[in-house]
């Protein structure tokens, strides 16, 4: 009631004031797991200790609400813009993560946090806001949990009512309307297609293609996500078979939910689906699961992997680097690849931090024999990128989208690689600081940016010995590259960005902020030549580093 009582005042607050105001709902992931394992005092100790670490992570003026077992409401007031809740929203992430001493043991959860923010185009109340954070909640849990999503007024006015009941989905799955789409897998640096990942849709007589978003959540917990699970491992080899027939062998991963996996019937099960598919080898089978879903049972997961792995059908993990990563997962967990999750690839070339967990990611795959594959390759540069820190096996909508069954052979035969991926060798170590530097450049002219167009307060290092592609410049590239021509030109065109940086910021002071903003294509050009001739610095003969080395990865 408190928690209603507060959010209406904040409605009226923000139409009075002209600002925003988010709604977030937080669901803690794998709480039930703790309860189970540890007993109720546990986690009750948990919910007290997050609770107030996630209060100390909000302001003042903010609310913080449980009006679940585990799950949590945040008011966010007076936000100036969208961009200014994500500081609060990772923060909320970080405090529920948090571990928890709990007498000799520890626990330790994540969070699924979903957020919606008012006004809005069309007039919404309280309860409409608190749906829609809840809603943006379930999609951040089937992106792979410990992370926010942010609710979407556009695409939930195209997609209201998609949201089906189980009885729906069940006659769905009778009437044959569920279908297979199929992304394409490769080697950037051989050029070679690897494998495809299945990926199911609902072809919905009325409503058209829907996306799994739309009616995967609704059965997420129920027996009928099982039914449709092994719908999908039997497609997948039905469609192999048909492939096979056409003359293209190509592996096929399937994602497995935790509801699924956690059957104890689970390799039971996939042996009698196997064995209605004689003509499939089960090497031609790959199951993917979440890391989050793989860490609830830690021990059932590992006996279900390894007794799947004596049959020949081999896991991976999925969205690795979203939930704990620990080194004794990796150690316990018999899979043969790792996925790295898309939102690290995206943003690498641009967030210094991605790019370090990426190259982190890639150095653990390396030390424990595994393969690793990146999602979410959308560029070239992001291949480049990839292929030069050691990493070869990607998939994204860079390389290819989605695509119906029927449409992968002619896509196969006629996949190029960008002539920029092929024979591209992995930097050796001491080349990695080149590449880093280049993602702070990006970062910096980022920022200078975001001032520009009032999205950010502070300003970056303005002295070009301050920041941080100052600092590589001034130390190791100096010390390693000085000789190289393309060196010489670097330092001046870092002079020529800063001083063209300061001066759209003086235009800004003077009030003159449209004429700043419209040369802000001066300094992206000015940003393009310099990471030109960055390029230029990466030796191109380099054999390939040791780190690319993984089994089944060079």
């Amino acid at each position: 009631m408190l928690l209603a009582d507060r959010l209406h005042q904040a409605i009226a607050q923000t139409q009075r004031r002209g600002q925003l105001l988010a709604v977030a709902c937080l669901d803690l992931d794998g709480f039930k797991s703790i309860n189970d394992r540890h007993g109720h005092e546990a986690g009750d100790q948990l919910l007290i200790a997050l609770a107030a670490r996630m209060k100390q992570a909000l302001r003042e003026g903010d609310t913080l609400a449980r009006i679940g077992g585990d799950e949590f409401v945040a008011v966010l007031l007076d936000l100036p813009d969208i961009a200014a809740s994500v500081p609060m929203l990772n923060r909320l992430l970080a405090a529920a993560a948090q571990p928890v001493n709990f007498g000799d043991d520890v626990l330790q959860v994540s969070a699924s946090l979903g957020v919606t923010f008012y006004p809005q185009t069309d007039d919404v109340d309280a309860d409409q806001l608190l749906r829609q954070a809840d809603q943006a909640m379930y999609q951040a849990k089937q992106a792979g949990k410990n992370r926010y999503h942010v609710f979407d007024a556009e695409q939930d006015r195209s997609v209201r009512g998609h949201h089906e009941s189980v009885e729906r989905i069940r006659k769905a799955l009778s009437e044959n309307e569920f279908v297979l789409y199929y992304q394409p897998k490769v080697n950037m640096r051989k050029g070679t297609v690897i494998g495809a990942e299945a990926l199911i849709r609902w072809q919905h007589p009325e409503k058209g293609l829907l996306a799994p978003a739309v009616f995967l959540p609704v059965i997420e917990d129920h027996p009928l996500a099982i039914d449709i699970g092994e719908w999908v491992i039997h497609s997948a080899l039905t469609q192999i078979e048909r492939w096979q027939t056409d003359g293209l062998a190509i592996p096929v991963s399937v994602n497995i939910g935790a509801h699924q996996l956690q059957q104890s019937d689970f390799v039971e099960r996939l042996n009698q689906i196997l064995a209605a598919h004689p003509n499939v080898r089960p090497a031609d089978l790959e199951l993917e699961v979440l890391e989050t879903s793989a860490l609830e049972d830690l021990v059932h997961v590992s006996r279900v992997i390894e007794a799947c792995r004596q049959i020949g059908v081999m896991f991976a993990l999925d969205d690795f680097g979203t939930g704990y990563s620990s080194l004794i997962y990796l150690k316990r967990l018999p899979v043969t690849l790792l996925k790295i999750d898309q939102s690290f690839v995206r943003d690498m070339l641009d967030d210094p931090d991605d790019l370090a967990i990426l190259e982190g990611v890639i150095g653990l795959a390396s030390a424990f024999r595994r393969q690793v594959i990146a999602e979410g390759v959308e560029t070239i540069e992001h291949g480049a990128m990839l292929l030069q820190l050691g990493c070869e096996l990607a998939q994204g909508y860079g390389i290819a989208r989605p695509m119906p069954a029927h449409a992968l052979p002619a896509w196969s035969v006629a996949w190029r690689p960008d002539p920029a991926w092929l024979g591209l060798p992995a930097v050796s170590r001491d080349d990695l600081p080149l590449l880093f530097a280049s993602t702070e450049h990006r970062a910096w002219i980022l920022d200078i940016g975001a001032c520009l167009r009032g999205e950010r307060e502070a300003l970056p290092p303005l002295n070009l010995h301050q920041c941080r592609f100052g600092k590589w410049l001034d130390a190791q590239g100096l010390a390693r590259h000085q000789a190289q021509p393309a060196f010489q030109t670097v330092e001046p065109l870092h002079q020529q960005v800063h001083a063209l940086a300061a001066e759209l910021l003086q235009l800004q002071a003077q009030g003159r902020n449209p004429e700043a903003l419209a040369r802000l294509g001066e300094l992206h050009d000015l940003r393009d030549t310099l990471l030109a001739q960055l390029k230029n610095l990466v030796p191109k003969d380099r054999p390939v580093d040791l780190r690319s080395k993984a089994k089944g990865n060079y």
